[in-house]
């Protein structure tokens, strides 16, 4: 006999980190969002695989929920392709999707967790909206904006300052706990306590 709170009927949550794959972009603050996956691989006590949804997933267990946990593997102007693949795969509600991604118009290691609205011009949000529609939820991790002229594509696929990665192991660790907040408390509350 099951436990009353055993979740065996709950519904999967997918929790995709965008980024760029290889090892050329691992530090670029557009990588952040697998950067954030990868801590959260650890805590579940897991190691990605390759899926054929071309994205790399680990299923398990986060914050007392079934996770699936995924990078894609394309490159981010295409991430709508392995989002929705694995959606369809592990038969995730779309309305049980957290996407973690990089944040120009927010300040360095700021959040903000919502759910829907525009892609403010991000190639990897642009890619999931136009395959899923735009109602699933975010956790933006702030990069801020690029100094000076400098075109926005090349600060994105830069590496962090030597000064941001003083505190960058920091903010990547919050931005994991606000994404299991996310999950157990629900949107609001994990903005009252996130949204800096």
């Amino acid at each position: 006999m099951t436990s009353p709170n055993a979740d065996t009927g709950q519904e999967p949550w997918l929790v995709v980190g965008l980024g760029n794959p290889g090892p050329e972009y691992a530090g670029n603050r557009h990588n952040v969002g697998f950067m954030v996956a990868d801590l959260l691989a650890q805590r579940m006590g897991g190691r990605f695989r390759t899926h054929r949804s071309r994205a790399m997933v680990l299923s398990g267990r986060l914050a007392g929920k079934r996770v699936l946990l995924a990078k894609p593997m394309t490159f981010m102007n295409l991430s709508g392709g392995p989002v929705t693949a694995a959606r369809d795969f592990f038969k995730v509600p779309t309305g049980n999707i957290v996407v973690v991604h990089d944040e120009l118009d927010i300040d360095y290691g700021a959040l903000r967790l919502k759910r829907g609205g525009g892609d403010n011009g991000h190639n990897g949000l642009k890619s999931i909206t136009r395959s899923l529609g735009p109602d699933y939820y975010r956790v933006r991790f702030g990069v801020g904006r690029p100094p000076g002229r400098m075109d926005v594509a090349a600060f994105v696929l830069r590496d962090f300052s030597g000064t941001e990665r003083k505190e960058l192991d920091y903010f990547v660790d919050r931005a994991a706990d606000a994404v299991e907040a996310l999950l157990t408390d629900g949107l609001e509350r994990a903005q009252n306590t996130y949204n800096s």
